[in-house]
């Protein structure tokens, strides 16, 4: 476990296991957010494990309330909205964030999810961890993110969302 250089105390990390969850309306437009530690770093819904045994589920709750103040978690309205795509991706973790997992840790794996929102929903940052958002029709959205991985995400959108009529 690494130390801090400042209070010489163990700092935990980050676990290599985490969520990205697309947020997008009926008419399929994508909520990117800004990240505040990178400049026109543009995301979707995004975050780790707290846990080990937290499910991906549940951190995707987690996250995307922490995130944006949109509320999926068990006995919210959009509850039943938070789609589980069944699909993971396996990465190598940006040297620049490598400080935040353990010694040697270089890969991380990313479960994916979708969220269908109402058009118009607030949303709400936490702008400790994000600057800006903005709603993009999904092929520009995918334009837009910086992550690879974020953008194919992006572009799968038609094939896992939820259509009206067809829920």
């Amino acid at each position: 476990m690494p130390w801090s250089p400042v209070s010489n105390a163990p700092v935990s990390c980050k676990i290599p296991q985490s969520v990205l969850v697309v947020i997008y309306t009926p008419a399929l437009d994508v909520l990117l957010i800004k990240r505040a530690d990178a400049d026109d770093f543009w995301q979707s819904v995004t975050g780790s494990k707290d846990a080990p045994d937290e499910s991906y589920q549940d951190t995707a709750r987690r996250e995307v309330f922490e995130e944006t103040g949109i509320d999926c978690r068990p006995g919210a309205s959009l509850a039943a909205s938070l789609q589980d795509w069944h699909l993971e991706n396996i990465y190598e973790i940006y040297p620049r964030w490598r400080h935040r997992y353990a010694p040697g840790v270089l890969l991380n794996t990313e479960h994916l999810f979708g969220l269908q929102v109402p058009a118009g929903i607030g949303v709400r940052l936490s702008p400790r961890e994000h600057t800006a958002c903005q709603w993009l029709p999904y092929a520009q959205a995918a334009d837009a993110c910086f992550s690879p991985s974020n953008a194919e995400a992006c572009l799968m959108l038609p094939r896992f969302a939820v259509l009206p009529g067809l829920a």
